[in-house]
């Protein structure tokens, strides 16, 4: 009896030990969080769960808690000569094509601090509307190289689709062009190996993005390179929501119909569309590419084009700094899509502040979600926003997956940042903003049809709820800095 009652008391005491390093351990890495993390909203956010269950969250924090990619900048500066020589070799055949709007327009001037790169002139575009239009364009310009293909998706599927993609490169690879291959480790985790030793068997040069490289980004999953870019030779580029699998064309097996947006630039923009490449492939293979670097100007139009890259990175916040910047640079109207609506409140102020201006605000989020807990955190803001004439529109035929945007007359976006945390903060993403009233004048007709194919929330829709849901709705949203 004494001998049992031994045992218990020291494994209670073990055990007692054991939830004591586990707070102390919480209530350092909570100090970590308050230094570390972007948002108060975070930080709070991490420092209520780290030192109330520690045992979940702290696993949780150190996985998905940092908000900055050092490693990605210590890289960048560890091989500065050769990647400065590669941007010097670029920003030296652009210059003649930089389009001088920065001179005479404050909101371009900020807009290229953000991108820390010029707006480009003599460029053509052509908006790309679903899958269909967006992958036989993007096969077409592949099959068209002559000289080098760059390739990068944050998803790639061993299907249909993306067997046809890997028999195309595999094609090229072999005619003597060369392919480079990149995709997400954490979004393609999917893709069989097999998928990556056959391309790689047949002449493409294909690697991950290989976030967790480096001794202390092992247990890294948070940082996920969101980037859908397609180079060929250097003259044309694709970027936009379209990843690849079959879903995208609409054969999905939840979705029968999947609403996207890609755009084709040609001219000189596609050089900096490949510079992010460039430094996205250094930072996976410790590779600089030898590429075209000459400016091809287009023959077809004169569209003034600023390609926006973004990332944890980045020193500012840079995808979300765009938005907050193009809200509040609107005067008559801003339409923005986006498959996520999580925003923080500086976005949501910017919001409101249109609307109280008179602007015509609309938000189009699809009608049936693919997540859960970001569908709920986005019924928040919907009441908080509505109050000051912000409309939303929720797209009901299929999921609407596109990232674009609309502002007055003259000025429009493509790109793959969502109206999310994760996209402001935690992913790289690209963004296409074109200065062209054509070009604007195709995506309000594509705007005015996706509002046809949606309905008008209600402006009470949300306070009509049930208690649960609403219940549901504000835990999610303290989460959501966490997502």
């Amino acid at each position: 009896m004494i001998k049992r009652t031994r045992d218990f008391l020291r494994k209670s005491t073990y055990l007692s030990l054991f939830f004591l390093c586990l707070h102390i351990a919480g209530l350092v890495s909570s100090i970590d969080a308050v230094m570390s993390v972007r948002t108060s909203q975070g930080a709070i956010a991490w420092v209520i769960s780290l030192n109330t269950f520690p045992s979940i969250s702290l696993p949780a924090y150190w996985v998905f808690g940092r908000s900055e990619f050092k490693g990605y900048v210590i890289s960048r500066q560890a091989d500065e000569t050769a990647l400065s020589a590669v941007a010097a070799k670029a920003a030296e055949n652009k210059a003649y094509f930089v389009s001088g709007l920065a001179d005479r327009n404050q909101a371009s001037r900020v807009a290229e601090s953000l991108a820390d790169l010029p707006h480009l002139k003599e460029n053509s575009t052509e908006l790309l509307i679903d899958g269909e239009a967006t992958f036989d364009s993007i096969f077409g310009g592949i099959e068209k190289a002559r000289d080098y293909v760059l390739v990068q998706f944050f998803i790639v599927k061993d299907d249909e689709l993306g067997r046809r993609l890997q028999d195309l490169l595999i094609k090229k690879a072999q005619q003597g062009v060369r392919v480079f291959f990149l995709y997400d480790e954490v979004g393609s985790y999917k893709l069989p190996e097999a998928y990556i030793q056959e391309l790689r068997d047949n002449g493409v040069a294909a690697h991950n993005f290989h976030s967790r490289k480096g001794p202390k980004n092992r247990f890294q999953i948070n940082f996920r390179n969101h980037r859908k870019i397609v180079v060929a030779d250097g003259k044309t580029c694709w970027i936009g929501g379209h990843n690849v699998g079959d879903e995208y064309l609409g054969n999905g097996e939840k979705f029968s119909h999947w609403r996207d947006t890609h755009v084709k630039i040609e001219g000189p923009a596609t050089l900096a569309a490949q510079l992010s490449f460039i430094e996205d492939w250094h930072w996976a293979t410790d590779e600089v590419l030898e590429l075209n670097w000459k400016a091809v100007p287009s023959t077809d139009a004169d569209q003034r084009i600023l390609i926006i890259p973004s990332g944890p990175a980045d020193r500012f916040e840079t995808a979300g700094l765009m938005f907050t910047h193009a809200i509040n640079s609107a005067r008559e109207r801003i339409w923005i899509a986006s498959p996520y609506f999580v925003p923080d409140e500086s976005i949501i102020a910017a919001l409101q502040l249109a609307g109280m201006r008179g602007v015509d605000v609309r938000i189009l989020i699809p009608d049936e979600p693919d997540h859960k807990l970001v569908y709920l955190a986005a019924f928040s803001y919907f009441e908080q926003a509505g109050m000051s004439g912000v409309k939303f529109y929720r797209y009901t035929k299929g999921f609407m997956h596109q990232k674009t945007m609309l502002v007055d007359n003259d000025l429009s976006t493509v790109g793959t940042a969502n109206f999310d945390n994760r996209s402001f903060r935690l992913n790289f993403e690209i963004t296409a903003m074109i200065t062209d009233q054509d070009f604007n004048k195709e995506v309000e007709q594509m705007f005015l049809e996706d509002f046809a194919n949606s309905r008008l929330m209600e402006p009470d829709e949300a306070a009509e709820k049930p208690f649960w849901f609403k219940l549901l709705v504000r835990v999610a949203r303290l989460t959501s800095p966490m997502l």
